[in-house]
Formats: C-alpha cells, sequence, structure tokens
C-alpha cells in the first residue's frame, strides 16, 4: 500500500450506510438490554417503523453484536381437575379465531415464586386482540382468584351477550360459583378436553411470554414486588408495547384501538 493510500484509509469518513448500521446498532443494543428475551422477528418489528431497515439487516448487526434472546424453560403450571364439578363442552376444539373483540375470552392460572411464598395469578385474554383484558393475584388458588379477573375483564370491557369464554377443567373454573358468574354476565362458559393443554394454548402462551420476560429474569424478595413487577408486565409492557406476530406485530392497545377506529 502507497503512504498516500495508506493515509487516505486513516483519514477516510464513514459511509451513509455505516452511519446508518451505527445509528441501529445503538438502538438494537438499547432494545436488548431492556427486553433481553426479544428475539429477531420482535427487534426487528420495533425497528423497521423508524429506520425503515430490512430483516437482514438487523439480523446482521445482531451477529456482529453478538445479541441473542436470552429465554428459559418456563415452570409447568397448575391446576386441580380432580373434582365432581359439571364440565362445559369445548366451544373452540383449538380454532383459535375471533372476528372482533369481546367476542370469546380465554382463562388461566400460574403460580410466581416468591421469597414469601407462592403468589398466584389469574388472568383473561381476549382472543382477538391478545389484551389482557382482566387479570388478579392472590395468595391463595381459589375460585375468588379467578373470579377477580373475570369481574375485571367485565368492568373494563363491557361485553355483550354472547361472549364465549374458554379456560380448561380446573375447579376454580368449574364450581358454582364461576359458573353463575358467567351467566349473570351472560357469558357462554367452555372447557378444554381431559388432558389436553394444546385446548387452551393462547391463554398458555401469555404465561410462556409472562415467565420467559418477567419472572425468570429475577427473584421476587416479596409478594409485593412481585405484584409491582405483573402490574407493569401486563399494563405498561404486554398490553401497550409488546409486538404480537398474530396481530401484524402490533402492540394488544393499538391492535384494539385501530379495530375500533376502523369499525366507527
Amino acid at each position: 500500500m502507497s503512504r498516500s493510500a495508506y493515509y487516505a484509509f486513516l483519514n477516510r469518513k464513514p459511509s451513509r450506510r455505516e452511519e446508518r448500521d451505527r445509528e441501529i446498532l445503538r438502538a438494537l443494543i438499547w432494545l436488548h438490554q431492556r427486553h433481553p428475551t426479544f428475539g429477531l422477528d420482535s427487534l426487528y418489528a420495533l425497528l423497521r417503523p423508524v429506520f425503515r431497515c430490512g430483516r437482514e439487516r438487523i439480523r446482521r448487526l445482531m451477529k456482529q453484536a453478538n445479541i441473542r434472546s436470552k429465554r428459559h424453560m418456563a415452570y409447568k403450571k397448575t391446576t386441580n381437575s380432580n373434582h365432581n364439578n359439571p364440565i362445559a363442552p369445548n366451544l373452540l376444539v383449538r380454532k383459535f379465531l375471533a372476528e372482533r373483540p369481546n367476542q370469546a375470552w380465554v382463562g388461566d392460572i400460574t403460580y410466581v415464586p416468591t421469597g414469601e411464598g407462592w403468589l398466584y395469578l389469574a388472568i383473561v385474554k381476549d382472543l382477538y386482540t391478545k389484551r389482557v383484558v382482566g387479570w388478579a393475584t392472590s395468595d391463595r388458588f381459589d375460585t375468588q382468584l379467578t373470579l377477580a379477573a373475570l369481574h375485571m375483564a367485565v368492568r373494563r370491557q363491557r361485553p355483550k351477550p354472547g361472549l364465549m369464554f374458554h379456560s380448561d377443567r380446573g375447579v376454580q373454573y368449574a364450581s358454582k360459583a364461576y359458573s353463575q358468574a358467567l351467566g349473570r354476565y351472560k357469558i357462554e362458559q367452555s372447557m378444554s378436553r381431559r388432558g389436553d393443554p394444546y385446548d387452551n394454548a393462547v391463554a398458555e402462551n401469555f404465561f410462556s411470554c409472562f415467565k420467559c420476560e418477567c419472572a425468570h429474569l429475577k427473584h421476587f424478595m416479596t409478594k409485593g414486588q412481585a405484584k409491582t413487577d405483573i402490574f407493569q408486565y401486563i399494563e405498561t409492557f404486554y398490553n401497550n408495547f409488546r409486538p404480537h406476530s398474530a396481530i401484524s406485530w402490533m402492540a394488544p392497545n393499538a391492535f384494539e384501538r385501530a379495530f375500533w377506529s376502523y369499525a366507527a
């Protein structure tokens, strides 16, 4: 290499593409630090509207910065289907489709370990918008927990008669008190087939995300700390920010607003 070529190389300014790569990389690192479980598609969905970049460019920059999704195996959920209460028919049969909000809801329960013992979490999720419309936490794994989540969902959404609610066969959902509450709200009940978790896959999917993106990333010393983080995860992150592949990589709140805006 000649002397002039060497000094030209040292003094060469980065190209516009290189400068753009640096901007994208800074945003990519910032997102990864805040949301370490996000993979390529989620990061691409968030960066594309800002930088107008392609998926392959994000993949290349992730590889360059050694950015990978930090996901963990989720611990198994807990439920109790050993009871003599009536079982509702399965109205979904894995056809997880809805044409509008508040047409079909799904519900489930999981547990969160803390330094003070288990904290139980029940959710109600809209099948169309993927939004968690109701949720509740409790020290006890009982029907009152699931009822609290249902009451929140009804207060928020004010669904019209004819809504369907689907869950597993757990005693909390098969209890007389829960069935009566659904009847008062004119909500039709549906339950999964025995021993088939895939019949309630949409609710299970939320808990998989919650455990990988929140519960597994930290140890909750107290139940109060866990409740605070659950609130922030559901209301601030999951409903309001997290992109979902099933709804065109939009956040549930934005997708629901877009639906009602278009419907109006």
